[in-house]
This record gives structure tokens, C-alpha cells and sequence, in this order.
């Protein structure tokens, strides 16, 4: 059985980063989550409007069946994706076992940290993000990293998080 993994948050939490390092160090297929949007989901964050459910679900399957048809090839895979909602990270497990990776941080800490890089999604929509999140559920495998650590200690803390997950399914 494969592993899969999503990393997820508010934008500018570090997904990325955690998800590349989880690809690089344990050798999983990744996958950018902001890839998978389509056109009109970008165009309207970058206009600073906050997407719907309604935007929101197609992008989610879309997900979600990238996800499955590697379990079809035994890939472990690591995704980085929001995931703000339980019934999104309901969507996200259909069909899969996934483990989550919640980075959570102040809204103020993030909010620098957007102001610092280059990305479609502007600071502006983050409160957007904080007040439309939810946190992990007891049905949902998963754990929260603190991102007010140094990003190498993050990473770390994840990567011991996955192992620890597979270990407990071996």
C-alpha cells in the first residue's frame, strides 16, 4: 500500500517547501496543488476574490484522482494543497488513505511572510483563508507542525511525522 501524503494550510505556510523536502528525502512523487487549478481559480485569486466551494470542488477531484491512479502504479505521493475544510480533505481521501500535514501559524507571521514572495494568491485573500480553515478531525490521519520553527526543523518534524505514519500501517 502507498503512502500519500497532502501537506496542507493557509497559503504561505510552507507547503511547498515541506512538500518538496518530503519528495526529495523519502523519494514520494510531488505534486503542486496550485498546478492543478484551473485558469479561471487563478484569475480570480489573483484579482483578490476568494474562491467558493463551488471553485473549489473540481480542483479538489482533480486532486484526488491524481492521487488514486498513482496508488494504481504503488507511488508514494506528496501534495501540496490547502485543504482548508473537512469535507475538502473528505474529497481528498476518496478512494485513498492519506495522511495530512497541517502547518499552522499565526495569521500575522504568515501574513509576512506572503508580503515576502511571488505568487498569484495576494496577502489580501489570507484572512480569507484563516476564517474558511478548519482543523484536523479526529476521523482524519494527520498531524499539526508549528511553522514558527526554522524551515530545516519544520521539514524534520514532517518527514518524522510520515515515518511514524508508515510505520504504524506496516
Amino acid at each position: 500500500m502507498s503512502t500519500h501524503i497532502v501537506v496542507m494550510g493557509v497559503a504561505g505556510c510552507g507547503k511547498s517547501t515541506v512538500s518538496e523536502a518530503i519528495r526529495d528525502k523519502m523519494g514520494f512523487v510531488m505534486a503542486e496543488g496550485d498546478d492543478f487549478h484551473p485558469q479561471a481559480n487563478i484569475d480570480k485569486m489573483s484579482a483578490g476574490i476568494p474562491l467558493t466551494d463551488e471553485d473549489r470542488w473540481p480542483w479538489l477531484r482533480v486532486i484526488n484522482t491524481w492521487m488514486v491512479a498513482r496508488e494504481a502504479l504503488g507511488q508514494d505521493t506528496v501534495v501540496s494543497s490547502s485543504a482548508l475544510k473537512h469535507s475538502y480533505r473528505d474529497l481528498l481521501r476518496e478512494n485513498v488513505d492519506v495522511f495530512f500535514v497541517h502547518l499552522v501559524g499565526s495569521q500575522e507571521e504568515i501574513l509576512e511572510r506572503m508580503k515576502a514572495r511571488t505568487h498569484f494568491m495576494p496577502p489580501s485573500l489570507l484572512a480569507s483563508q484563516f476564517a474558511t480553515l478548519e482543523p484536523l478531525g479526529p476521523d482524519e490521519n494527520g498531524v499539526e507542525i508549528s511553522v514558527d520553527d526554522p524551515v530545516d526543523v519544520v521539514v524534520d518534524k514532517a518527514i518524522a511525522a510520515v515515518r511514524q505514519y508508515q510505520e504504524s500501517r506496516a
